[in-house]
């Protein structure tokens, strides 16, 4: 597989960088970002996976967020793609809406036309891309990590929860937990995998929860003023299954915190330690 370095700059003394690639899974060039500490010049380092919510690109949490200087302190590597296929001839949403095809490939592998041509974002991360960054970074193999916000919170928890072998932890700010019961979610559902709803179950968290014997940590942060926090979100469906199950998962409601990557910046410190806990023992 050919890299193709776009930009690299000095950043906490390491470097944040960004690559394009053409993508065998994806059947189209695919760019993404990646920070490497400083002692990633000396020996391998542990991996975290960022996967961003609707509209972003690999740029949106690696300008916004901040993490790179608590990657830094910890020694961590990570790892941001994009969001979607792109490029000519990818489908999109036929009224060009925000919440659907280009920006918002919901991390799973569509099946329906036109759509399973290229919307194969479930395989890119978990194989394709997982497999390019053991390869070309130094990276340990047996210490990777994942988390997301929003859509992309919901790509980390159902990847993870589908990936024991391969995620230590797990982390999310304001995901979707039951993409199965809400608007973005069915309509990405309907388009990308059909009416068939048992074959949603296998990219609902809520799901994948009552479904798993995995203790992966898991950590989730949701913020109390965020306007999607009812209709789309649902943190209270992941409160009602932590009540009545034994799981180690930690959820954290924020009072008067949004949606927006102020919300993401102000725990990334706590975030980045959480998942240091695991990667680094």
């Amino acid at each position: 597989m050919s890299l193709e370095n776009i930009s690299s700059a000095r950043c906490f003394d390491g470097q944040q960088m960004q690559y394009k690639h053409h993508s065998n899974t994806l059947n189209c060039g695919m760019q993404f970002s990646i920070f490497l500490p400083e002692e990633s010049s000396s020996r391998n380092v542990p991996l975290l996976i960022w996967l961003s919510g609707l509209t972003c690109t690999d740029e949106n949490f690696v300008t916004k967020a901040g993490a790179q200087q608590f990657a830094a302190k910890h020694g961590i590597a990570i790892l941001a793609p994009d969001t979607s296929p792109r490029g000519e001839g990818v489908a999109d949403d036929p009224e060009a809406a925000w919440d659907f095809g280009l920006g918002a490939g919901f991390y799973l592998n569509a099946t329906e036309e036109p759509y399973n041509q290229h919307y194969q974002m479930y395989d890119y991360v978990v194989n394709e891309l997982y497999n390019l960054a053991l390869k070309e970074f130094p990276i340990i193999k047996d210490k990777v990590a994942i988390s997301g916000h929003s859509m992309g919170g919901h790509g980390a928890l159902t990847i993870g929860l589908k990936n024991p072998d391969k995620f230590r932890a797990i982390s999310a700010f304001s995901p979707i937990i039951a993409p199965s019961q809400v608007p973005w979610g069915i309509k990405a559902f309907t388009n990308y995998l059909g009416d068939n709803q048992n074959s949603w179950q296998q990219y609902d968290a809520l799901e994948l929860l009552k479904q798993t014997n995995s203790m992966q940590p898991i950590l989730v942060e949701q913020g109390t003023a965020d306007s999607f926090i009812d209709e789309q979100l649902r943190p209270q469906l992941l409160a009602d299954y932590m009540g009545n199950n034994d799981h180690n998962i930690q959820l954290n409601l924020r009072d008067e915190y949004d949606h927006s990557y102020y919300f993401i910046s102000s725990f990334m410190e706590s975030h980045i330690a959480f998942h240091a806990k695991h990667l680094n023992d």
